[in-house]
């Protein structure tokens, strides 16, 4: 259980952000809620509250691209909770036409919020018992044609979360931080990758798109919170990247060393 924890999930207000926070609610933990929707953040806080009770959730209306807003929201929590244990970076979206944006929330949120997130848990008895997810994807972990931008800033993700994991470690933070890389899932931003506003000049490769979503089985928000929640409570687990299926949740396992083959030049 994760009575008396306080947990802050980015891109909350719908997707797997609002699955998450129902899953840590459930689970007995506070939730600061973080989106740019404020309309559906607040709409969600009314029905959690009346589900969970009125001192379970907070919704705070931030733009994780935005280094200012997401540190004055920060500190906006701290005052409303007065701790951190968990943080959970889970905003992001998929439009390769505005690949800079893409870039900022998807990749450069991630690393605002770790930072944030570490900095506060160091100071909480050295970070012990606190945790990071990093929202990726299996687009983190091999290359998803149609969205090159989307697939480098996933594999950032992964790769970010690997290095700071050991650094946290080595500078004894006592802070985990694990990657959470599910497959297709039922969610809104299924559809952008389809979308000609979306995938400006990759438009022509939505057929490709749709035949790899084909290959396999849409997974439900349900099936990745339980992961997410896996990640939280495993206490043994650091610096690991877990992919999510339909078929079920596995552990990458990364190569010691970079396999190469030598060419003559």
């Amino acid at each position: 259980m994760l009575k008396g924890k306080v947990a802050v999930v980015s891109g909350s207000a719908q997707g797997l952000g609002k699955a998450f926070t129902h899953i840590l609610l459930e689970n007995g933990a506070q939730v600061a809620m973080l989106d740019v929707n404020h309309v559906m953040g607040q709409e969600l806080q009314v029905q959690l509250n009346h589900q969970y009770g009125s001192d379970r959730t907070q919704f705070f209306k931030a733009d994780v691209s935005s280094d200012q807003q997401f540190t004055d929201v920060f500190q906006e929590i701290i005052s409303k909770f007065g701790h951190i244990n968990i943080f959970c970076n889970n905003a992001g979206i998929a439009d390769e036409k505005n690949w800079e944006k893409t870039v900022s929330i998807n990749l450069s949120g991630v690393v605002r919020g770790t930072y944030l997130a570490l900095d506060h848990m160091k100071k909480e008895n050295g970070g012990n018992g606190c945790v990071i997810i990093n929202v990726a994807s299996l687009a983190g972990l091999g290359p998803f044609p149609s969205a090159p931008v989307y697939t480098a800033t996933k594999h950032g993700v992964v790769g970010f979360t690997r290095a700071i994991s050991m650094a946290s470690q080595v500078s004894g933070y006592g802070v985990r931080i694990n990657a959470l890389c599910p497959s297709f899932v039922r969610t809104t931003l299924i559809d952008s990758f389809k979308q000609e506003d979306k995938t400006g000049q990759f438009y022509n490769l939505v057929s490709l798109t749709q035949s790899l979503i084909d290959k396999f089985t849409l997974i439900e928000v349900e099936q990745v919170a339980k992961a997410f929640l896996h990640l939280i409570k495993d206490e043994s687990v650091n610096g690991a990247a877990l992919v999510v299926k339909s078929e079920g949740a596995a552990y990458v396992t990364f190569p010691k060393e970079v396999e190469t083959t030598p060419i003559s030049l």
